[in-house]
């Protein structure tokens, strides 16, 4: 028993999560087979059920990955230390800047499309995903001296449906440039900013 899992730890875990993070993105869960994991981690089929247990918890891995090395460090890169307005700008306009002019989206927007209604093993990753942003955009939105911190959790509930159907309509093929003119005068409407 213990050679077999230590067999299964003789991978760079967070390599293999990123790599599956990757493929789930793109694919979606439905879409990515074992084979598809196998190719896109490096792993055989017999090291992923024994580190993971089975394809859904590897998901759930990959989705709590996710949240920690995209979603938090999206959130601390454009807005930690900065003011609050031109931090939210930057933070909405990079998602219309995927690397490689790509268009996969978010893992946490595609699979709570994918999963709607239901409750998968991931789905307390998907939602601490959301709960991370939310609480991202509450923080940024209490530095601003109008906010009081119900104005902040209403604004950021606001922040979280605009930054989510941006997301769609990115994954969808929408003009990216006609979306990027939308995110000034949105983020000013929310932040009550007017002079940013």
């Amino acid at each position: 028993m213990e050679t077999s899992v230590a067999r299964a730890l003789e991978f760079d875990q967070d390599q293999a999560l990123t790599s599956a993070m990757a493929v789930f993105r793109r694919l979606g869960y439905a879409g990515v087979s074992i084979k598809a994991l196998e190719a896109e981690t490096g792993l055989s089929s017999g090291s992923i059920y024994n580190s993971f247990g089975s394809k859904e918890a590897l998901f759930a891995r990959a989705v709590a990955h996710y949240n920690q090395i995209v979603v938090r460090q999206r959130l601390l890169t454009h807005l930690q230390g900065k003011p609050a307005f031109a931090g939210l700008v930057s933070l909405f306009e990079s998602l219309l800047d995927e690397p490689g002019g790509k268009a996969f989206g978010c893992l946490l927007t595609n699979s709570a499309i994918e999963f709607a209604g239901q409750e998968t093993e991931a789905s307390a990753a998907l939602r601490a995903g959301f709960d991370l942003l939310q609480t991202g955009f509450t923080e940024a939105l209490l530095t601003l001296p109008q906010m009081t911190q119900p104005d902040a959790e209403r604004g950021a509930l606001r922040l979280l449906a605009f930054y989510q159907g941006l997301l769609v309509l990115i994954r969808n093929g929408h003009d990216k440039e006609a979306l990027r003119v939308t995110i000034p005068p949105e983020l000013k409407a929310i932040t009550g900013e007017n002079d940013a």
